[in-house]
């Protein structure tokens, strides 16, 4: 199994997320929902190619998304960065 590391701006965006949905969506919907990103994210990290390059919006940079988000990351030689989890409210400028 691949690795992954989360940013610290991932890791924020990763919970802000899972307290919106909880808000919104109740406990079990979020978990749920926390559950399907992780193991996207393991995934990528499995797979980093996988997922198109956005050069456009950061050279280096691919987008995988899921459900309403996006999950930008970009490929080490560690392994994977999750740099950013972007929702479709938020913009990627804001990487």
């Amino acid at each position: 199994m691949a690795s992954y590391r989360l940013s610290d701006r991932a890791l924020a965006d990763l919970e802000r997320l899972y307290e919106r949905g909880v808000l919104n969506f109740g406990l079990r919907l979020a978990d749920e929902y926390y559950d399907g990103l992780t193991a996207r994210m393991q995934g990528i990290a499995d797979h980093p190619e996988l997922y198109p390059a956005v050069d456009y919006i950061r050279k280096g940079y691919r987008r995988s998304v899921y459900g309403v988000d996006s999950i930008y990351y970009r490929i080490e030689a560690q392994g994977v960065e999750i740099v950013r989890v972007l929702g479709r409210q938020d913009s990627a400028r804001s990487l």
